[in-house]
């Protein structure tokens, strides 16, 4: 019996496989692997994307009992789509004394303003939208 015969019978017995066959698998499991991260990369990105709030505070005064503080700002990028924002009232240590949750409805306005008074524990120094999303 030649040594090759052994070594195919082995091959056989334990279905291991000479040549390119386990090579092109390889090949095809890592091509399948490479699409569905680029699949993944690509539906992430675009979903981030269509969800994107910008928002800017445009002003900020205090009340003269130093009980509420009223924010302006502007949100733009949610166009026929309700909107929900986060507003914070800060101290000078930049705690907060005070923020709220206001909901606005859908409107085809690329831009909108608007002014909100935010209740607060202690005189403020600075207001601001600590963020916007689409809820």
């Amino acid at each position: 019996m030649s040594v090759q015969s052994v070594q195919d019978k082995l091959d056989e017995r334990y279905g291991r496989r000479r040549g390119g066959a386990s090579r092109r698998g390889a090949i095809i499991g890592s091509a399948v692997v490479g699409a569905a991260i680029a699949a993944l990369v690509t539906w992430t990105a675009l979903a981030g994307a269509g969800a994107s709030v910008d928002a800017d505070a445009t002003g900020f005064s205090v009340d003269d009992d130093g009980h509420y503080a009223t924010v302006s700002f502007t949100v733009g990028g949610a166009r026929g789509q309700d909107v929900a924002c986060a507003l914070e009232a800060q101290d000078t240590e930049h705690g907060v004394v005070g923020w709220r949750i206001v909901e606005y409805p859908a409107n085809d306005e690329l831009t909108r303003s608007f002014t909100e008074s935010i209740p607060t524990t202690a005189e403020a120094t600075v207001g601001l939208v600590a963020s916007c999303w689409i809820p």
